[in-house]
């Protein structure tokens, strides 16, 4: 459903998006000098994240609720659309005979929006079945949770917190505020997260009431605090007896599936700031 709108605008481009209750006329000027006066529309489309709950699901069954252009949002998703340094994952969408490639997936107000590459849409109301790319999916899981064990080990031994960060399939680089590390402690942490992935420690994922996730020492790893203040829920991914963190991305259920790690790469960025380039085999 939708609150009642209207929209009066001075503008020279229009963009549709339809819904399954109400079309959208979204108004905008090209120069980007807008004259509005309008009652927001409040669509009650958010998609329903499957992926926050369960990492493993590869093909799940859902519902067009809109569509934009080459674009369309599901109401529910297993599609982690990317975040928190995470790239998003792709697939293909499938509808009777017809189907379509996800080439991208990013999120928007609650909303998982899908884009699609081979010919028409599906209309909105249609039904449909989705699959992930497995292979980059579960790449990413291996990488993200081995991400999460390095952050695990600085933390632990040497106190350091993260003030940056960013992954790909198999490989990820994190910024450190670490003002004492040197190149010969690299080969010392390595073997330290090797060890953390030899222990085949649990990977839980809990989603928490703000108050009682923040109640959590240390639940932040990173130097700013980067969760939204209007957020009532919090989810957190833990490895058993190594780390605890907020975190949104997907993951591996145990350190032992991700595979042997190594430290491709050490840089200085400063007197403060260190990088450490982790691989994962």
């Amino acid at each position: 459903m939708c609150a009642p709108a209207t929209i009066r605008a001075t503008a020279r481009g229009r963009k549709t998006v339809t819904t399954n209750s109400i079309e959208v006329a979204k108004h905008f000027d090209l120069v980007g000098l807008v004259s509005i006066e309008l009652h927001v529309f409040l669509l009650d489309i958010l998609t329903t994240l499957l992926y926050q709950t369960d990492a493993y699901l590869r093909s799940f069954a859902a519902t067009v609720a809109a569509a934009e252009g080459a674009r369309v949002a599901l109401d529910r998703s297993a599609f982690f659309p990317g975040g928190g340094g995470q790239p998003h994952d792709t697939g293909t969408l499938r509808a009777g005979d017809l189907a379509w490639e996800v080439s991208a997936v990013n999120k928007e107000s609650g909303v998982v929006w899908h884009e699609l590459r081979g010919g028409s849409v599906p209309v909105v109301g249609s039904a449909v079945t989705a699959e992930l790319d497995w292979e980059r999916r579960y790449a990413l899981m291996r990488t993200h949770t081995a991400m999460h064990i390095l952050c695990g080990v600085v933390w632990r031994d040497y106190g350091a917190s993260v003030t940056g960060g960013n992954m790909d399939l198999l490989q990820g680089r994190m910024d450190f505020e670490f003002e004492t590390m040197r190149a010969e402690l690299v080969d010392e942490i390595e073997a330290k997260i090797n060890a953390e992935v030899a222990a085949e420690r649990a990977v839980r994922v809990q989603i928490l009431p703000r108050d009682e996730a923040f109640a959590i020492p240390d639940l932040i790893r990173t130097k700013v605090n980067l969760l939204p203040a209007g957020i009532h829920e919090v989810r957190t991914v833990e490895i058993v007896g190594l780390d605890l963190q907020a975190d949104g991305g997907t993951h591996v259920d145990n350190t032992a599936a991700v595979g042997h790690l190594r430290i491709s790469d050490y840089k200085s960025k400063g007197r403060i700031n260190k990088r450490l380039v982790l691989t994962v085999s």
